[in-house]
């Protein structure tokens, strides 16, 4: 609970920050020790929610997000936050309605190497589902690429608080015009404040070489380690399975169809064990991980598959999980935008039988109104099905959520030091 409280001091403080340099004007004042480009926006939303656990509830919700680059081709640095707090005014009570994402990237590029260091860190009261936020209704953008981080945990669950954060570490080397080199480490962690869910520790390291055949196509081949450490749970029985581990090796193949269009895929076998092979027995399995991206004039689509052994969702001890998903947006004009998400996803655990089955989709349109204003209206559904044991919070129906409110969005602010 102490890194717990921590992590989120500091993911305050950090957006206290980012809100104190939210200045509209064209230009950062003169001596500003940043540069670059900034956009912001603030929402007001309310919420209905019908079926689920919370059938007939609705919310108010404070919310706004913020994203940064700035300009320097060596250092570059992003960043990405959206956060709010909604509270509710009929119906049933939630567990907690504070929810904050921020995601910095930092990096530094030299003639033919380059190094990353990145951070994503979570706080949310419920599973992650439409949107960077990744709670529904909130005003955030729906659909396109590069909109939803993929979440860990697949299984779907109301009122649990949820720490879900992970560290990267990248390095790059291009050896020549055709082979380059990469290495990559990686830690996190997911911790349930109310301890509703198994905690869970993740270690990850990869590497991996690749070669460009020609412009478009490129081959390439990886070898990652993965640790899932448990933590003591109610849910699982942690006292005699301690750790899973995954070892996986991976072909992959890329292409670039054209400026806007560009596929990958990759395939290969995983070898699972554990600190019990009497719980949890050896066995080897395979992963697979397919995409498509188009990013056209007017908007934006994607397309992605994934299959393969995870740490469990925060409610087994080590899971076989599939993902589907798909986005879309579009612009009409300069004043309308639609876009869209939808996702299915299987988990069957690797100790017990349990499996649970969640599909979800989600839509919004938004409007400007003048120069700074938009108005919007969204709609969520999702729908899972479960036989896990003792997990109250999971859902095991069909929920709906209705949404809709206004936003304040000026338009991209440029720092200049």
């Amino acid at each position: 609970m102490k890194a717990s409280h921590t992590l989120m001091a500091i993911l305050f403080i950090v957006s206290a920050a980012t809100n104190a340099q939210v200045v509209p004007a064209a230009t950062g004042p003169a001596g500003l020790p940043v540069s670059g480009t900034l956009r912001y926006n603030l929402r007001y939303s309310q919420t209905a929610e019908f079926g689920g656990y919370q059938d007939g509830q609705q919310r108010n919700f404070v919310s706004g997000d913020a994203n940064y680059a700035n300009l320097r081709k060596r250092l570059p640095f992003s960043m990405q936050y959206s956060g709010g707090y909604g509270w509710v005014f009929a119906g049933p009570s939630a567990a907690g309605n504070l929810f904050q994402h921020l995601s910095l990237t930092q990096g530094i590029v030299g003639r033919k190497w380059n190094l990353t260091a990145s951070d994503n860190v979570s706080y949310t009261f419920e599973t992650p589902t439409t949107g960077f936020s990744g709670v529904p209704g909130t005003g955030g953008a729906v659909g396109g690429s590069g909109t939803t981080t993929p979440t860990d945990q697949t299984v779907v669950s109301l009122n649990t608080r949820t720490l879900d954060q992970i560290m990267k570490l990248g390095f790059g080397d291009r050896l020549n015009h055709a082979w380059s080199l990469n290495v990559d480490f990686s830690s996190g962690q997911l911790l349930y404040i109310d301890d509703n869910g198994q905690n869970t520790n993740m270690l990850m390291a990869d590497a991996g070489i690749s070669r460009r055949l020609n412009a478009r196509n490129s081959v390439s081949g990886q070898y990652s380690f993965s640790r899932y450490s448990y933590g003591a749970s109610a849910l699982t029985n942690t006292a005699q399975l301690s750790f899973s581990q995954v070892n996986t090796a991976q072909f992959s193949f890329k292409r670039q169809w054209n400026r806007q269009i560009s596929t990958s895929a990759s395939v290969g076998p995983q070898w699972v064990s554990s600190s019990n092979s009497a719980i949890e027995p050896s066995s080897t399995r395979f992963s697979l991980n397919a995409s498509a991206i188009d990013a056209f004039r007017a908007g934006a689509a994607s397309l992605y598959y994934s299959h393969g052994t995870t740490g469990g969702s925060g409610y087994m001890l080590g899971a076989e999980s599939d993902v589907l998903g798909a986005s879309f947006s579009r612009a009409f004009g300069k004043k309308l935008t639609i876009g869209a998400t939808s996702s299915y996803m299987r988990t069957a655990g690797l100790v017990n039988n349990g499996v649970t089955n969640a599909t979800y989709g989600g839509a919004q349109a938004t409007r400007r109104l003048g120069r700074n204003f938009n108005v919007f209206a969204n709609y969520t559904a999702i729908n899972q099905s479960s036989n896990l044991q003792n997990t109250a919070n999971v859902l095991n129906s069909l929920s709906q959520v209705i949404g809709f409110g206004i936003g304040y969005s000026p338009r991209e602010t440029h720092l200049k030091k």
